[in-house]
């Protein structure tokens, strides 16, 4: 087994003046930086729980990562399967279902990648290249809710005959 360490900092930069002397005296805004990294990501709380909507959210870096990781590891495969991907986009959805102790989990997620491989005869293997992609990313790993997937596959020739 091979460990990989990973290391973040978050900065909290949402206080008013009077910090957390009550639920609306303070702002959610935080900036998360590494080591490294050209640009910090600044980020917030969900504008339901009173964030700045400008600033990205936990739960949608949750669901980029969980796209993200599906995208590298589905590059990965086709690659090693000899399909060759020349595009790839995915419309990812989840869904947080809020308990009423405040707090609140994930119960789902699913992804909706739009591959377009190079040739027609490729399109069956990338379809199923979906499942092994899955089973190899980190993230949909490590997450205790289910991650679906309905991809869509398509030929760049096809593509080009639409145009």
């Amino acid at each position: 087994m091979l460990d990989h360490d990973y290391a973040v900092d978050v900065h909290w930069t949402g206080d008013r003046g009077e910090g957390t002397t009550s639920y609306r005296s303070y702002g959610r805004d935080n900036t998360i930086v590494a080591t490294g990294k050209q640009h910090d990501i600044l980020a917030s709380a969900d504008r339901t729980f009173h964030g700045d909507a400008d600033r990205w959210n936990p739960e949608e870096l949750l669901l980029a990562a969980l796209a993200q990781c599906h995208l590298l590891s589905y590059l990965h495969v086709a690659a090693t399967a000899g399909v060759v991907v020349v595009a790839y986009e995915d419309a990812a959805v989840g869904r947080m279902t809020q308990t009423q102790d405040g707090g609140g989990r994930f119960t789902s997620v699913t992804l909706r990648p739009r591959v377009t491989v190079a040739d027609d005869d490729m399109v069956e293997r990338a379809l199923e290249l979906h499942a092994d992609a899955s089973r190899k990313c980190f993230i949909a790993a490590s997450v205790a809710f289910p991650v679906g997937h309905e991809p869509t596959v398509v030929a760049a020739s096809r593509e080009a005959d639409r145009a």
